[in-house]
């Protein structure tokens, strides 16, 4: 566990994200209706979060993916998740995805305790190279740059907004 001021950021294994999947899927809808581009798209429900999250369950049972979520007292306020590389030749990389904070919950340092724990997380199994990706412009993108990852270039028109419009994505990563 890690704590930061009243923030405390858990490694959800796959029987905790079950009980804790109406949850993350409220945290889930909540950033697509604040207008965040991370896959899904307007009138998006709570209860499709908590789906999205059932169907990564596998992938927890398996150790393919890493799930993280922050809590503020007893609230889950964030999450973040670490996919590992399917490649046979890429057993050292990770791709970080799903950085979300509950708007009521946004600037307190959440989404920076989720990342720093990812990080020790992704390490701790071997990684030495993490990639994601998001819109230009926009708060996760100064948070990146200031968790000291690099941004290698921008993709135009790469995905929608909830809304439906066209977004950029940047594309970073970080050595561990």
């Amino acid at each position: 566990m890690q704590n930061r001021g009243m923030v405390e950021v858990r490694r959800l294994e796959a029987d905790e994200t079950r009980r804790a999947a109406a949850a993350l899927g409220e945290v889930l809808a909540d950033a697509v209706a604040g207008g965040d581009s991370i896959g899904f798209m307007d009138g998006f429900s709570a209860e499709e979060g908590r789906a999205f999250y059932e169907s990564v369950l596998p992938e927890l049972e398996r150790g393919t993916r890493v799930l993280l979520a922050a809590y503020d007292g007893g609230d889950l306020v964030g999450t973040v998740q670490l996919v590992h590389a399917w490649p046979p030749n890429q057993p050292h990389r990770a791709d970080v995805t799903k950085l979300l904070v509950h708007r009521r919950a946004r600037r307190r340092g959440v989404a920076r305790a989720l990342m720093e724990r990812l990080e020790a997380e992704a390490a701790a199994e071997g990684k030495t190279v993490l990639v994601l990706d998001t819109v230009p412009g926009r708060a996760a993108e100064r948070l990146y740059e200031r968790l000291g990852w690099t941004r290698v270039g921008v993709i135009p028109g790469f995905a929608l907004d909830p809304d439906g419009s066209e977004c950029d994505t940047a594309v970073f990563y970080k050595r561990l």
